[in-house]
């Protein structure tokens, strides 16, 4: 009896360090300029599931997360932030949303890549 209550235990506290280990930490640039981005920034990432710390830094423009990596990916975060008119390195917000963020929110866009086809023949 006391083997298995002891079994028990070890497999609760095993279980309990593999759930904490899953927990990742993350920091990543994201555009904005003032406290209506902090807000809309960090509440976009903080409605995906699993998100647990959203802070964004206006004058650095880096924001740290941490996430459960069982509920959620980092490619999620980057959506959802894009989708509030936020463009990350990994997602650009869509031009319509951005446009409908108030003016002192809409920060100076990267241009547009053009691809370049000098190499190659058409």
């Amino acid at each position: 009896m006391k083997l298995k209550l002891v079994g028990l235990i070890g497999l609760f506290f095993v279980s309990t360090l593999s759930l904490s280990a899953q927990t990742k930490n993350v920091k990543f640039k994201v555009f904005g300029n003032c406290s209506m981005c902090e807000k809309r920034i960090e509440k976009a990432a903080l409605a995906v599931d699993g998100v647990t710390i959203a802070d964004w830094n206006k004058e650095t423009k880096m924001i740290e997360v941490a996430f459960e990596s069982s509920k959620t990916d980092i490619h999620k975060v980057h959506m959802a932030i894009a989708k509030a008119g936020h463009d990350t390195m990994m997602h650009k917000a869509k031009d319509e949303i951005y446009n409908e963020l108030p003016g002192c929110c809409q920060y100076e866009r990267a241009p547009e890549k053009e691809e370049d086809h000098s190499g190659h023949k058409h």
